[in-house]
């Protein structure tokens, strides 16, 4: 029987830029990886350009995840069916078929569904901010949170699914050292980085110092290229750039490793990393 990993995530581009490292490292080992996609990232302004054979940015977007994926060679993305919610205080959070307004019940329990189906071993998802505060990053991990404790429990119906509890849960992470850095060159360097991205909408320095547990370091090295070139498919989102020149190249220095917090079994700290996700 194939080991067998679960990503969920929020949207496309998420499975590149976040933890497309760790995805690719263990497809590369034959574990079979499936993703979970919330919505398809319809919220953004997108060049005339980009959207010539496309009838929306949804069906671009999808597109380039399945380039992405193809890539990272992911077994099958899965999409979930809701609305991207767009950053904190925007008119689409309010959009009845937004994700982060969906209940964090009913959100569970699609996942669930696919958890019973497909069994994985070890499930992967964002961190308790969603990385920098992203309104469907958190109601992703607040869903996957609650469908993991779910899953397991017969008492739990959904249609004729059996009960099934994976042997763990990550979330993905990352070093706040490395972001404080980060800050401090933007800075060096005349750039603002409370206006950070693509679309100068992520204030760095209001999550630098929100510290979580790194208790799994992957080494994602030999794979790098295919993160990049994942990263790439994702034209509409900046084509894997991020932010300017010179974090972009400090990213490519010291962004060799994905870092991750384990929630479940919970553990005690460590200094000694695990380096797979499995053990």
């Amino acid at each position: 029987m194939n080991k067998i990993l679960l990503a969920v995530l929020a949207h496309p581009d998420d499975e590149s830029f976040g933890m497309g490292g760790t995805l690719a490292y263990y497809a590369a080992k034959g574990v079979d990886v499936h993703l979970l996609c919330a919505t398809k990232g319809e919220v953004g302004e997108v060049p005339p350009d980009l959207l010539k054979n496309f009838n929306s940015i949804a069906d671009l977007r999808e597109s380039e995840l399945h380039c992405a994926a193809s890539i990272l060679r992911i077994k099958e993305v899965h999409f979930l069916g809701y609305r991207d919610s767009g950053m904190a205080g925007s008119p689409d959070n309010h959009d009845p078929r937004a994700l982060a307004s969906q209940p964090v019940d009913e959100v569970a329990g699609v996942i669930v569904d696919h958890i019973r189906e497909l069994k994985p071993q070890v499930i992967v998802t964002f961190d308790p901010i969603g990385g920098y505060r992203h309104p469907d990053h958190i109601a992703v991990h607040q869903a996957t949170v609650r469908a993991f404790e779910l899953s397991g429990n017969e008492r739990f119906l959904r249609g004729n699914s059996v009960p099934f509890l994976p042997d763990r849960l990550y979330f993905h992470t990352f070093s706040r050292g490395f972001i404080r850095t980060a800050v401090k060159l933007l800075k060096l360097f005349r750039q603002d980085p409370a206006k950070f991205g693509k679309n100068k909408d992520i204030d760095l320095e209001s999550f630098a110092n929100e510290n979580f547990l790194i208790d799994a370091v992957i080494k994602i090295k030999r794979v790098r290229d295919l993160k990049d070139k994942a990263g790439q498919c994702h034209t509409s989102q900046g084509g894997g750039r991020i932010g300017g020149g010179i974090l972009s190249h400090f990213m490519k220095l010291f962004g060799n490793n994905e870092s991750f917090m384990q929630a479940y079994p919970k553990k005690p700290y460590s200094r000694i990393k695990s380096h797979d996700l499995f053990v």
